[in-house]
């Protein structure tokens, strides 16, 4: 079994930061890759930004030049640093993992969501 736990969500005002966390733990052999996605109200699951272990990553246009996702390989930890936050940025925040499990079964697992409000 694989845990994902988000945290750092919450309201902030626009310009504003905040920076998500998303530990993984559990039968976890490898990480391929770590990313982050979200949903807006009334819209669709969209892509924010995805970290391969290579360290390749990928963002989506509306985040490029304000967010970061980073990573702790140790911590299997994976990071969005959103800068210049604008209420469209507004959604539920999902952690993703393409992982390798013990039994070397590959798996793609969800976090729980973490919702981030900007509004002043």
């Amino acid at each position: 079994q694989v845990q994902l736990v988000e945290s750092g969500g919450g309201l902030v005002q626009p310009g504003g930061s905040l920076r998500l966390s998303c530990a993984a733990s559990g039968s976890i052999f490898s990480i391929n890759a770590m990313g982050w996605y979200r949903r807006a109200p009334g819209k669709q699951r969209e892509l924010v930004a995805t970290l391969t272990s290579g360290g390749r990553t990928n963002y989506a246009d509306s985040g490029k030049g304000r967010f970061t996702i980073s990573r702790d390989s140790a911590k299997n930890t994976v990071y969005l640093q959103m800068n210049s936050l604008k209420p469209e940025d507004t959604a539920v925040y999902y952690c993703n993992a393409d992982l390798l499990t013990r039994a070397l079964v590959r798996v793609n697992y969800w976090g729980q969501g973490t919702q981030v409000t900007v509004s002043s």
